[in-house]
């Protein structure tokens, strides 16, 4: 149906991932691997700090948060970009690609926030180790995770809401794998002014800031650091803070790659290829990260899988 040049229609198409057709089945099977390894190991995370009462700390209480929030941002893409690998006509309807616009800027949100919990929870560990019980107390935590799902349920309800404002012409082609923000504002036909306005002001409080803040609680810990006189002392500063410091690395690193460097004539391949390491790559490896570099977590392991053979 058409009225003043514009079209109203059911379905966006999707941008094909740029593998040749002939190996895309090979590619289907990677990341459904991929896929059923993300749930799987941050299920596992999830499962042992719920089971294993060393485990309940604010640390590992914001991990738990972190790891579903992987958990559940990988499948806001993953499940669709399988199916449409399957479909000669990789296409999202218009209320399931606003759905996914809000689920995928919600987990994305989360996890930057999370990080900058993290990064305070690593600060006050090593900063204030004396003080380090009476300041993260539950009270604290509650009040650092409560206001973080409030916050990124309205923005993500923000950008939704404005996007479901415009109007699309008949291009009706998104340049994406996945109903990004970006790539609908440039479909649209009506004018963008607001929503690009709001992405700037809510940018910087949604990345810009939660970046500069965990710089600022690395900064004070690097200097702490410094400090130390002791060996020892120093490894165990940064056998504390070297997940979280390497999960920072790899999301931030992404984000900044695909943003702020000049993309060249293949923006296109390149944005669809950092979306696949922040969106699909790095949930899967967050667990790996976690589970390889954290004593805690194999003790964990160690333990709950000696009580299941000695109730068995």
């Amino acid at each position: 149906m058409t009225r003043s040049n514009q079209t109203f229609f059911s379905d966006f198409l999707l941008l094909d991932l740029p593998i040749p057709s002939v190996y895309h089945h090979l590619f289907n099977m990677l990341f459904l691997a991929i896929y059923l390894t993300t749930i799987l190991g941050n299920l596992l995370i999830i499962i042992l700090i719920l089971l294993d009462s060393h485990l309940h700390t604010p640390m590992y209480l914001f991990l738990s948060n972190l790891s579903f929030s992987d958990l559940c941002f990988s499948s806001v893409t993953m499940p669709k970009l399988l199916q449409n690998m399957q479909s000669q006509i990789p296409s999202i309807n218009y209320g399931g690609c606003l759905t996914q616009l809000y689920f995928y800027m919600f987990f994305g949100d989360m996890e930057n926030f999370l990080l900058v919990a993290m990064a305070y929870d690593r600060y006050v560990a090593i900063c204030f180790p004396l003080h380090y019980t009476s300041i993260m107390s539950p009270k604290l935590c509650a009040c650092l995770l409560l206001p973080l799902w409030m916050l990124t349920t309205l923005h993500a309800m923000m950008h939704t809401i404005l996007t479901a404002g415009l109007s699309f012409c008949e291009n009706n082609v998104i340049l994406h794998f996945f109903c990004d923000l970006y790539a609908l504002l440039k479909l649209a036909c009506s004018d963008t002014y607001v929503n690009e306005l709001m992405i700037f002001i809510s940018g910087g409080l949604t990345v810009v800031m939660p970046f500069l803040l965990i710089v600022m609680s690395y900064a004070r810990i690097v200097s702490s650091i410094l400090k130390l006189s002791s060996t020892q002392g120093i490894y165990k500063v940064f056998s504390t803070c070297g997940s979280h410091l390497s999960v920072v690395s790899l999301y931030y690193g992404t984000i900044i790659g695909l943003y702020l460097c000049p993309s060249g004539n293949n923006s296109t391949v390149k944005e669809t290829t950092m979306a696949m390491m922040y969106t699909v790559v790095t949930p899967m490896l967050n667990p790996f990260i976690y589970s390889l570099r954290n004593r805690d977590m194999k003790r964990a392991l160690m333990r709950i899988i000696c009580n299941k053979k000695i109730s068995l």
